[in-house]
């Protein structure tokens, strides 16, 4: 661009530049040459004296633009204030920026240039021609649009060098080819790293989910395990999703390895083995791949392999520790040992006695009770029929003869019992208790024989000596028998005891001849029966010389004196043998015994329970009433509570049932009463039944509500509660409460009864919370751009219980609808604005947040408005504006002369510098829409002003020229017309120079 300027002489020049805008900045106007996108292209070619021309090289359509020159002095600045116009003629490619595959494509070659109808348009894709199309139009259409379309798309005129400025086309498309690669491949070991990538192809680029099983565990096109678990195997997925649509992958199967873990034993049957049963143990390994098992018991292997190891008729010596082994590639393990305890009943019982040989009265003996038995059995010691100790020892310190007899011990466990054979101990001791007898006792008379008897108690039998005085007799043996006895018989005798380990001399016995006692009986007053409280009279009679004095003995006891023996109201304790001994100094005699049976009613009754100890319902039980009375009694009669229930000494109740249960007494009957027993309580145990949930309050439970469950169980003893929800432990005891209940509440309940007889479920009952609307939101149909005329569908999704079912639509604060659906067909621009909904059910309301409807619609509405009234002066130029309607709005005007194709103009703004009818036509991506045309008049004026002016090339060489030529012509004609001719731009101050 060619440009010379003057300056005021006087003034140095400063600084010279171009500027492209009349507005300052900072205060100053910004240099071209130091803008990054001229700096490399704007050459000055004047200086600073007058020539002020540039050199602007590969211009573009963005350069066309109003350009001014600028230079500063000393004293002042100055700006060519009316600028020189540049105008840039080009192709350009219109194009819409993005497409979806199947889509028709129509791509515009479009020209500000003047072209003839010969004009002929090539068309490239990425810098490539397609395939020497040539097309005499200016469209490209690419029908049923393919991804393999998309590219940067250039045009140019043949015959011309000049191509368009290329445009990108950009065709979308759905997922497709989605697949799923794992890295690293092979066999997954548990602790390894796995990263799973989504291959897909797509456009624009898809979002990524990952799926296992049902389930989305992640997101993005990788999805990385680190130190990957066996919870993670499964099969995993992907789905590629963009706005065009969405595609699964195939699945692919995670399975990780890891070595055997857990490992266990189980013993089946569970509980007590006795010998005899079968047992079998199961090994219980996880691992991937399976494991295989081997079987110890101790440190020994059993030399099996398997999971299950089964023994058949199982002995005591298989009792031990056994433990299994699990191996696999990955790995092993041992399980914790588990021990197979056999439980048998006692066996091979002995007693062994501490020391041998001969046991002498004061020596310590001990007795140890040999027993082999599981569980250990516990031991009774028996002496004839007695039990006399416990404990497998029984020990006797300081024994005596009376400890001598046979000895047995008892074995007993739960499983049986088993009695030793029997020892025998046999204490030896020296003589004791030596003492003479007479025999016949009494007074002794002469001619009588008389026979003294030694008595003496040693262990073995002593040798006996017999001695009369001080002299010894000279006889040995029991006893001394004298015949025909004579009074010098009279005298003092004793005996000597003698064995191995002792003697013993007795007391001197006398032996005085007299004339004792004889014909003792007894007579008892009355006859026949004696009953309790009788009185009764024994008198007894004696023959004796002297006159004997009487005693009377029952059983071995002295009761009294005298020949007359009363008792006064008689009892079963007088019951019994009665005898009188009659004595003088000369000797004694006893009575033969004399029987009073004294009969009384009832007493003592009271009942016993076979079996003691617990009572399970359907076990037999005996009760037996005990008594005491005399005669015995045979009337027995059995009562629950109040009511006679069975009669007989035994009253059994087999298979009991808890109806059974309650308080039992017997009475016992003989001629002379009845009396009843204490009452004994049957308490039948059983496991829980009839297991059932009352729910309180019923009727519906409102979120916010107290709410009590309540387990009825019947069972003995009382059983113990837990609750369940689902599956799901939550709570024990009887009452289950939840104050202020929620929703997350709602669900199935029921409650476990169980005590050490068993257990059992109720049936599940269903709490169900009801609750006020919440989480009230709306959907819209279509998430994507909403176009005048389409059909949009509002949805109210609201969470409530019960479902709501009364919905309003609202739109700002009026009422537009009702419904969960609000449908608006063929919508428009009226329709935009904020919607919301309500959601009602009888607990309450709730509204959701609002959701803008933005209803897109073409140009509409489209005028020009014109500053001033239409009329210019040749020269000036008159700004038309385009004015539309339409959202978004519209950000793309031509400008058209009537009855001419070709645009003349673009942007909101035009400037008409000539006369003509005008209009605009608006764009924007839904459409465009015409303006009605205004006119715009010329009128020529008397004279010319200087110019300023700038000419580019466009097109081929003849039309430069004729430009040229015109411009020439136009610039003599000028300086014809005007004296003082000069194309100089005259500096204008700047208002702003200071």
């Amino acid at each position: 661009m060619r440009c010379t300027y003057i300056y005021p002489t006087g003034h140095q020049i400063k600084k010279v530049f171009w500027t492209k805008t009349e507005v300052k900045d900072n205060g100053e106007y910004p240099d071209l040459s130091e803008d990054p996108e001229y700096s490399q292209r704007l050459q000055y070619l004047g200086d600073e004296q007058q020539n002020c021309t540039i050199r602007l090289s590969h211009v573009t359509l963005k350069d066309s633009h109003m350009y001014y020159f600028r230079f500063i002095t000393d004293k002042d600045k100055w700006l060519g204030k009316s600028g020189v116009t540049l105008n840039v003629t080009d192709l350009q490619v219109e194009s819409p920026e993005r497409v979806t595959e199947g889509d028709s494509v129509n791509l515009r070659c479009k020209s500000s240039c003047a072209l003839t109808d010969r004009a002929t348009f090539i068309w490239y894709r990425n810098s490539q021609p397609l395939t020497e199309r040539r097309d005499r139009n200016n469209e490209l259409l690419l029908q049923s649009v393919r991804r393999e379309d998309s590219g940067r798309y250039s045009c140019a005129v043949d015959g011309h060098t000049h191509i368009s400025p290329a445009v990108q086309l950009n065709v979308m498309y759905p997922p497709r080819s989605v697949s799923v690669s794992i890295s690293p491949s092979g066999v997954k070991v548990e602790g390894d790293s796995v990263t799973l990538n989504c291959i897909s192809d797509s456009n624009p680029p898809a979002e990524i989910s990952w799926i296992k099983g049902g389930t989305i565990v992640g997101s993005g096109r990788i999805y990385s395990i680190s130190k990957i678990s066996s919870d993670d195997s499964g099969e995993y997925k992907c789905k590629s999703i963009n706005e065009h649509g969405e595609k699964y992958s195939d699945a692919v199967t995670l399975n990780v390895m890891y070595p055997p873990r857990n490992v266990s034993v189980s013993i089946s049957p569970s509980g007590v083995i006795m010998e005899g049963d079968s047992v079998t143990l199961n090994c219980i390994s996880d691992s991937n791949p399976p494991a295989e098992i081997s079987w110890f018991k101790g440190k020994r292997n059993i030399l099996q392999s398997g999971e299950t190891y089964s023994i058949t008729n199982i002995k005591s010596e298989a009792s031990g520790d056994y433990h299994c082994s699990a191996r696999n590639k990955h790995g092993s393990q041992t399980s914790a040992a588990v021990n197979v305890n056999i439980m048998y009943p006692p066996r091979s019982v002995s007693v062994l006695v501490s020391g041998s040989g001969v046991i002498v009265e004061g020596d310590s003996v001990t007795l140890k009770c040999i027993s082999d038995s599981n569980p250990p059995a516990e031991i009774s010691w028996i002496k004839g029929g007695t039990i006399v100790g416990s404990g497998r020892i029984y020990s006797i310190s300081k024994i005596s003869s009376d400890d001598s007899g046979e000895y047995k011990c008892k074995s007993i466990n739960k499983h049986g019992e088993k009695y030793s054979d029997a020892v025998t101990l046999n204490v030896m001791y020296p003589p004791r208790n030596v003492s003479v007898s007479i025999s016949p006792s009494g007074v002794i008379v002469e001619g009588d024989s008389v026979t003294l008897n030694c008595i003496s108690d040693s262990n073995p039998p002593a040798e006996i000596s017999w001695f009369k005085g001080k002299r010894k007799i000279l006889q040995s043996g029991e006893t001394y028998s004298i015949t025909n006895i004579k009074s010098e018989a009279s005298g003092d005798y004793h005996c000597s005891a003698r064995n191995k380990h002792g003697s013993q001399t007795s007391a001197a016995v006398n032996v005085n001849i007299m004339y004792p006692p004889r014909s003792v009986s007894v007579l008892v007053s009355g006859s026949g029966v004696i009953v309790e409280g009788d009185s009764v009279t024994l008198n007894c009679i004696s023959d004796s010389n002297p006159p004997a004095e009487i005693c009377w003995i029952k059983g071995g006891t002295i009761v009294g004196s005298g020949r007359i023996y009363s008792i006064s109201k008689i009892s079963s304790d007088d019951s019994g043998e009665y005898k009188c001994k009659s004595i003088n100094e000369h000797g004694e005699k006893y009575s033969d015994a004399v029987t009073l049976n004294a009969m009384y009613s009832p007493r003592n009754v009271s009942v016993s329970i076979s079996p003691s100890g617990v009572i399970m319902e359907g076990d037999s039980v005996t009760l037996n009433c005990i008594s005491d009375s005399n005669p015995p009694s045979l009337n027995f009669s059995w009562f629950k509570g109040g009511t006679i229930v069975g009669s007989g000494r035994i009253y059994s109740i087999s298979k009991i049932s808890s109806d059974d249960s309650g308080e039992y007494k017997c009475k016992s009957i003989n001629e002379h009463g009845e009396k009843y027993s204490d009452a004994v309580t049957l308490n039948a145990m059983y496991p829980p039944r009839s297991v059932s949930v009352s729910i309180s309050p019923s009727g519906v439970i409102v979120e916010g509500d107290s709410v009590t469950l309540n387990c009825i169980s019947d069972s003995n003893p009382p059983a113990e509660i837990s609750w369940f929800k689902g599956g799901t432990f939550v709570e024990s005891g009887r009452i289950f409460s939840i104050s202020k209940i929620s929703s997350d509440d709602s669900g199935e309940y029921k409650c476990k009864s169980i005590n050490e007889h068993g257990e059992k479920y109720s049936d599940n009952v269903t709490l169900n919370v009801f609750y006020s609307p919440r989480n009230v939101s709306v959907s819209i149909s279509s998430s994507e751009v909403i176009v005048e005329g389409d059909s949009v569908t509002l949805n109210c999704i609201s969470d409530s219980n019960p479902p709501a079912l009364n919905f309003s639509w609202f739109k700002g604060g009026t009422t537009v609808g009702s419904g969960r659906i609000y449908n608006i067909s063929k919508i428009s621009s009226d329709d935009s604005g904020e919607y919301k909904c309500k959601s009602i059910n009888k607990h309450g309301e709730k509204y959701s947040d609002n959701v803008t409807l933005n209803v897109m619609y073409p140009p509409r509405n489209v005028s020009v408005l014109m500053s001033g009234s239409g009329v210019i002066v040749e020269g000036d130029s008159v700004t038309l504006n385009c004015i539309s309607d339409s959202n978004p709005p519209a950000l793309n005007f031509s400008w058209f002369k009537e009855n001419e194709t070709s645009a003349v103009g673009s942007g909101q703004s035009f400037s008409a510098l000539q006369s003509g009818r005008f209009y605009c036509q608006a764009h924007n991506q839904h459409g465009s829409q015409r303006s009605d045309a205004v006119t715009v008049t010329v009128h020529h004026r008397s004279s010319w002003h200087e110019v300023f002016g700038i000419t580019v090339e466009c097109g081929a060489i003849f039309i430069l020229v004729i430009i040229i030529i015109i411009v020439i012509l136009f610039i003599i004609k000028k300086r014809r017309s005007v004296k003082s001719e000069d194309l100089t731009e005259v500096p204008v101050i700047d208002p702003n120079t200071t």
